[in-house]
């Protein structure tokens, strides 16, 4: 059974630099997780769909990049659904850091 979590993350940088960090960041993350799963990910307009598979898993999941905050929704299958709320915390923690850390970042 997979469990949604969805993480609202409110910013004023605008979309077109809030899907510019959300894309720098990407690249640093599928930097760091190639050893051990495989992110695939596609823009539509200001959506990014993504999935990741790891260690017999997948999660898949949205980024919808809005003018004052950014949808972040994943799916967490079986093993992962039960650390949901630790996930959330981490995700929004992150996400906050990377919109609202210094600009050109």
């Amino acid at each position: 059974m997979s469990k949604p979590v969805i993480v609202e993350i409110p910013h004023e940088l605008g979309r077109t630099e809030a899907r510019r960090r959300i894309d720098s960041g990407l690249g640093q993350l599928i930097e760091q997780i190639g050893s051990v799963g495989e992110l695939t990910h596609a823009w539509e307009g200001d959506l990014l769909r993504f999935s990741l598979q790891a260690i017999g898993q997948t999660v898949t999941g949205t980024i919808a990049i809005e003018e004052r905050i950014v949808r972040l929704e994943i799916q967490l299958p079986g093993i992962f659904a039960m650390v949901a709320n630790k996930v959330k915390g981490r995700l929004r923690d992150e996400a906050q850091l990377l919109l609202q850390g210094p600009r050109g970042r």
